[in-house]
């Protein structure tokens, strides 16, 4: 359910979630300060 890495799909540009899926972005930490998310996109041609 909480992880510290995630594989997302995308099609068309636009995240490939279902109907009632989302991507919510949650931190259970007491103190705040700067924080960072990396983001790795590896791509592909689309197939003809």
């Amino acid at each position: 359910m909480l992880g510290t890495q995630l594989t997302l799909g995308v099609r068309d540009g636009r995240l490939a979630l279902g109907t009632w899926q989302g991507l919510w972005l949650g931190e259970h930490r007491d103190r705040g300060g700067p924080r960072r998310i990396l983001a790795t996109l590896n791509g592909c041609d689309a197939l003809a």
